[in-house]
């Protein structure tokens, strides 16, 4: 049983970090081999659409044909079992990194036909861990959501199942004091990083036990 970690934060000991770090600590508690790559680590960029992918008698067909730093990645999600994907919240969605990356990551196995609409060799667990300066309430008012759920429907298309964990109102930093963050309720966040962000450690800690259990 192999798992892989994808932290999409620039940062490696922090929130989304941590929730990942959870979740694989929750899978090799039942056994499982697991591994967290930090994308930001790598060296790719999004999808350059040229379709070798999608090429009738290419040798890439079902694969993308880009020898980058993803090469080798791609190859380890296949050799996998379950994955799970960590990302804070950007500008309304996932970062720039995450975002090129299930690009290349999905599009590959895209099929563009009425019979059967994923290329990839076999069915698997995905999750998708959120963490978050807004509240639960902003997260609908604002609209992000919508793309939440559009990702989930994907890795679902593609890989069969997924499931997504939301972390809200999380702490940005260390010091308040060397950042402009008037508008920012510290005490709300200190207090949801003492009673809730620990929740938050547990049901991602639960995440990977169940993917290690669960194995399609």
């Amino acid at each position: 049983m192999n798992i892989l970690g994808f932290n999409g934060s620039p940062r490696k000991n922090w929130n989304t970090s941590i929730l990942l770090n959870k979740s694989l600590e929750g899978a090799a508690s039942q056994g499982a081999n697991t591994e967290l790559i930090n994308l930001y680590d790598l060296s790719y960029k999004g999808c350059i659409s040229c379709f070798a992918c999608k090429t009738i008698g290419s040798k890439s067909y079902g694969k993308c044909p880009i020898n980058d730093d993803l090469k080798s990645i791609f190859k380890k999600v296949e050799e996998s079992d379950a994955i799970i994907l960590g990302s804070p919240i950007y500008n309304g969605t996932a970062t720039g990194e995450m975002h090129s990356f299930m690009e290349r990551l999905l599009f590959q196995y895209s099929e563009y036909s009425n019979e059967t609409q994923s290329l990839f060799p076999k069915k698997i667990h995905t999750g998708f861990i959120y963490t978050m300066n807004a509240t639960e309430k902003n997260v609908k008012t604002l609209g992000w959501d919508r793309s939440i759920d559009f990702n989930e429907f994907m890795l679902k298309r593609i890989f069969g199942y997924s499931e997504t964990l939301l972390s809200f109102n999380t702490s940005q930093f260390d010091d308040s004091s060397k950042v402009v963050s008037s508008s920012v309720d510290l005490a709300s966040k200190a207090q949801t990083r003492k009673e809730q962000f620990p929740e938050d450690c547990n049901s991602a800690f639960e995440m990977g036990v169940r993917f290690a259990r669960d194995k399609e």
